[in-house]
């Protein structure tokens, strides 16, 4: 996994932080993971700043589950207002979860704002395997397309599709990968044509072996691919998947909600009209809330066959966190800020390029920042040690990010998206720092 602390290295941590990680073994076994050489421990948030138990201050330029901020006292005062009066399931009529809707459908632009439906689940996951629930009964098929090294859940599904598990984690039988569109090592100007191509042709073999397509589904940042921000990539791409009779799918878990800054969804900077969009993760700043919006033709027969229940998504207190995120995204002018902070953050990493040879590409849209290391320029060869050496160096100075990609050689910046200017001076005064200490130079 891409920056994970290794057990193995428990000796060489401090008696409190070894007992700690001890204990969390013994009691949740070895599947979970903790980020970073020295794991952090944290007891409290606000705003983009993290606490541990003695008051240590961090700065995280990671987290975009808390969207609005670490306890943002908007979505605390609505969840706790609402859990006080009701929080039940959605087989009563409630006006909280319509108005939602109500508000949420036209953000969506073309067919899904003209007559779409949304439905409601509590983690992307489940937003992720109910959109291919839908997609398979809808097209009687039953292929998926993705990325070479999505993301997109932890279902048994949705993990079937999400490659960037591990070679360990086994893909569905009818899941056929694409190369992601990596704008640093080819034109940008074709990106789009040979990704469409790509898909055309791993629609045929699903075809050829007996099936068909009946999804292709992609992050519109391409985040765990190693975040590819070229607008204009997936257009071309929605027409080969609608020639081979799929739908597409446009998995906004982690570039919705203005996270992009130019645009509040992610597949909007595509041009694109989707099928079905998958929302989770910053949807309710860290309360467990997801969803999908669906054109209406595609969910009919399904609606009419089946039916869908879900006993926590969509409840009284889950849509409250919901709406106060976005009434706190539309009331504060969190887009504009995302793209001038954003912009920001990527002219001034542009600048390090300049003097450190290793950093190989700065790419990203608005809050969403990938910084490619590599070994040089010329060969464009990955760095993976670099990145960690980054990581963990930024961890020693309370500042945190991640790394990403295929060969995990990507700085991940993903902050929330009330990231100020002088949280960006912080992060970039630090990285500078650290670049220095990796390569040898001064400050």
């Amino acid at each position: 996994m891409v920056n994970a602390f290794n057990p193995d290295a428990i000796d060489a941590l401090p008696a409190e932080t070894r007992r700690a990680i001890e204990r969390r073994i013994r009691l949740l076994g070895p599947a979970y993971r903790l980020f970073y050489q020295d794991p952090v421990q944290v007891s409290t948030g606000r705003g983009t700043r993290l606490f541990d138990r003695e008051g240590r201050e961090y700065l995280d330029a990671y987290n975009n589950v808390a969207s609005v901020g670490h306890a943002n006292p908007r979505v605390v005062e609505a969840v706790s207002r609402q859990m006080a009066t009701l929080c039940t399931h959605t087989r009563y009529i409630q006006d909280g979860i319509l108005d939602y809707a109500e508000q949420m459908l036209p953000t969506f632009g073309g067919r899904i704002a003209a007559a779409g439906h949304m439905m409601f689940t509590c983690t992307g996951s489940e937003a992720n395997d109910l959109a291919m629930r839908i997609a398979k009964h809808h097209t009687g098929r039953h292929g998926i397309i993705c990325t070479a090294e999505a993301y997109h859940g932890n279902s048994d599904l949705t993990a079937s599709f999400s490659p960037s598990l591990g070679a360990q984690s086994p893909l569905g039988t009818w899941v056929r990968r694409v190369p992601a569109p990596d704008s640093w090592r080819n034109d940008p100007a074709t990106l789009g044509q040979k990704m469409a191509e790509a898909v055309a042709e791993q629609a045929w073999l699903l075809k050829r072996h007996g099936d068909g397509l009946a999804a292709f589904i992609a992050d519109s940042l391409f985040s765990s691919d190693g975040i590819f921000a070229t607008p204009e990539v997936l257009r071309p791409v929605a027409e080969a998947v609608r020639a081979a009779g799929g739908l597409f799918v446009a998995d906004e878990v982690q570039s919705g909600f203005a996270r992009s800054g130019d645009h509040f969804w992610g597949f909007q900077r595509h041009g694109i009209d989707p099928d079905i969009v998958t929302m989770g993760k910053p949807m309710g700043n860290g309360y467990p809330v997801a969803g999908i919006a669906v054109v209406p033709e595609v969910v009919e027969r399904f609606g009419r066959d089946t039916r869908y229940f879900n006993t926590f998504g969509g409840n009284g207190v889950a849509i409250a966190a919901a709406q106060a995120v976005f009434d706190v995204i539309r009331d504060d002018g969190v887009q504009d800020n995302v793209r001038r902070i954003g912009a920001l953050i990527r002219d001034r990493l542009s600048a390090l390029a300049e003097r450190f040879e290793a950093i190989g590409d700065v790419r990203g849209a608005g809050l969403y920042i990938g910084v490619e290391m590599v070994t040089d320029r010329a060969s464009r060869t990955p760095d993976a040690d670099a990145a960690t050496r980054i990581v963990n160096g930024l961890r020693a100075r309370r500042v945190l990010i991640s790394a990403t990609g295929p060969e995990a050689n990507v700085l991940k910046i993903r902050p929330p998206l009330v990231f100020s200017e002088a949280d960006a001076d912080w992060l970039l005064a630090e990285t500078e720092n650290v670049l220095a200490e990796v390569y040898g130079q001064t400050a």
